[in-house]
């Protein structure tokens, strides 16, 4: 019998562990992606709400915060333990969510959503996974916490438009505080206990941070998740009125847009990255999403009034973003240094952070004063830029399985 240390599949351990992390991420995100499809149409009966830029920037502000934190919290869970820091992220997160759930008009919404981003917890989740996963398998445990972001994005578009006549927006942020608070039970009881530490503390590797800053690869991975989020953030701030001004949709009805748009990219996703990695040819695909995002942004700036074209772009938004979220953070895992992965993996998570700030509150500004165009045109540059940056990047020799 093939020894787990020798086989080509993951352990049951391993599986274990990597399935209860992503469901954690997965609880917590979709939490925060289920005010995306119907937060810009609900704002307008918002105190202050009339305003795209303050929309915006309440899209966004859980970005700031995430951006100022994750860091501190990477740097953390190397020194005190990743469960610890995971646990004081969700409980931030909840308190924020209720918040989020009372506020009367914009301001306190805007101050709910930035006590959000303040559980700040993505680096220790991802960093937890690869201390517990083998280097071979690295790969497909950062591919389902990536994946899971995808399908929590994919099931809050559906869900959020049916939630919203039932509950309202209020009742949708207090189910993410429960989701949060649901996600903490997960850390204590499901996911497994951390590897030893010798003596209870992890060893902080002196001068950690300033490596991980001035290594390329790395920086050309965070400008990639920063372009990325951007993208996603600036995209909803426009695209929910956009249903209703020209599908004639109230937000009730997106799902039956958001459906089968997400069914169908993921139907075309799934082959595509089982090709890519079977033949070695990951960096292709990789850059081919990056390109399919700059086509995307390109034809939302020209065609956004053409419904059956919009639908037609949102479905290869989606495929491009799945591949892309599901293959940044274990390149990420793998370019960082064991011991200084926590820190490596919360400078990551602090461009992806920045970019749902920036995202938000470009987006918002934009679509304020220059049009709805201009949000795509800006992401257009954005994602040509990116391209430009991760065509010359070198794949690390231990990744070989994951990106060629």
């Amino acid at each position: 019998m093939m020894s787990p240390a020798s086989s080509g599949r993951m352990s049951p351990f391993e599986l274990r562990a990597s399935l209860s992390l992503a469901s954690l991420f997965a609880l917590r995100m979709l939490g925060l992606f289920l005010i995306l499809p119907v937060f810009a149409v609900h704002a307008r009966h918002l105190p202050g709400g009339d305003s795209q830029t303050l929309v915006g920037v309440a899209l966004g502000a859980y970005g700031l915060t995430q951006g100022i934190l994750q860091i501190p919290y990477g740097i953390a869970s190397d020194r005190y333990g990743r469960k610890r820091a995971i646990v004081v992220g969700l409980l931030l997160f909840a308190a924020g969510s209720f918040v989020a759930a009372w506020g009367p008009n914009i301001a306190v919404v805007i101050l709910g959503r930035a006590l959000q981003g303040a559980g700040a917890i993505a680096a220790p989740v991802t960093a937890f996974a690869a201390d517990i996963t083998r280097e071979e398998h690295r790969t497909k445990a950062m591919a389902l916490i990536g994946g899971s972001i995808g399908l929590m994005f994919a099931v809050s578009l559906v869900a959020a438009p049916a939630l919203y006549p039932l509950i309202g927006m209020g009742g949708i942020f207090a189910a993410t505080g429960f989701l949060a608070l649901a996600a903490v039970w997960v850390t204590l009881a499901v996911v497994p206990a951390e590897p030893a530490s010798g003596g209870g503390a992890r060893r902080v590797v002196p001068g950690a941070l300033r490596a991980v800053l001035r290594n390329a690869e790395q920086l050309r991975l965070n400008f990639g998740i920063f372009c990325l989020h951007v993208v996603q953030m600036a995209i909803f701030v426009v695209v929910p009125t956009a249903l209703v001004r020209y599908g004639r949709l109230p937000v009730s009805e997106h799902w039956k847009v958001y459906l089968p748009v997400v069914l169908g990219s993921f139907a075309l996703m799934v082959p595509a990255l089982l090709y890519a990695e079977r033949n070695r040819r990951m960096k292709f695909l990789f850059l081919a999403s990056i390109g399919l995002l700059l086509a995307v942004e390109l034809g939302l700036a020209v065609c956004l009034d053409n419904f059956p074209f919009l639908v037609g772009l949102l479905l290869f938004f989606f495929v491009a973003f799945n591949i892309l979220e599901a293959c940044l953070p274990s390149l990420v895992s793998r370019v960082a240094a064991a011991d200084s992965r926590g820190t490596a993996l919360g400078v990551y998570n602090t461009t992806q952070a920045l970019g749902l700030f920036a995202g938000g509150a470009m987006g918002g500004w934009l679509a304020q004063h220059w049009g709805e165009p201009s949000v795509f045109v800006f992401g257009f540059a954005l994602a040509a830029l990116w391209l430009l940056v991760a065509s010359s990047m070198r794949v690390p020799v231990d990744a070989a399985e994951g990106v060629s």
